[in-house]
């Protein structure tokens, strides 16, 4: 979310950051994981270890992956079961997912940012890694916020009205 009246390639990880991030232990159940992201009705989470460290990232295509969908369900409603887990585009029944931890079929090696990274660097990092959501860390490796595509995207609508 924009909080400054910034020159749009002024703008850092801080201006465009969500600060309410909702992080996913380690050692979470998968199912409980799925439920947690389903029920804050977003599609990826940082992974923290016992000292709230970022250690990975896991998302609504890593519970695809880990029960070995490759096409999305569209066979219910989004919301007809509270066992479901979903994103906009992908559906799968929390039931079918393994008996593990998050660790075990999380992204690793998260890219993470500091706050004052730019809005170029976190674009080019989403475009170099292929992904749709950045980390922002504290000194520590904390997270304390996500920059999400959506968010650069806005960012960019943004500016063209910004344009004499």
């Amino acid at each position: 979310m924009i909080t400054t009246t910034k020159p749009f390639l002024a703008l850092t990880a801080a201006d465009l950051m969500s600060r309410d991030v909702t992080m996913v232990p380690r050692a979470m159940s998968l199912h409980a994981a799925a439920h947690l992201l389903s029920e804050t009705h977003i599609s990826g989470a940082p992974v923290v270890d016992d000292r709230g460290e970022c250690v990975g990232v896991v998302s609504a295509t890593d519970f695809m992956h880990s029960v070995g969908y490759g096409e999305p369900s569209v066979s219910k409603p989004v919301y007809s079961n509270p066992s479901c887990f979903h994103s906009a585009w992908q559906m799968g029944d929390a039931e079918t997912l393994p008996a593990d931890v998050v660790g075990n079929y999380m992204t690793g090696d998260p890219v993470t940012v500091s706050p004052s990274t730019s809005i170029a660097e976190l674009a080019r990092n989403m475009t170099d890694a292929h992904i749709h959501r950045i980390i922002v860390v504290d000194a520590q490796h904390r997270p304390i916020g996500v920059v999400s595509s959506s968010d650069i995207l806005a960012a960019v609508a943004r500016a063209d009205r910004q344009c004499p």
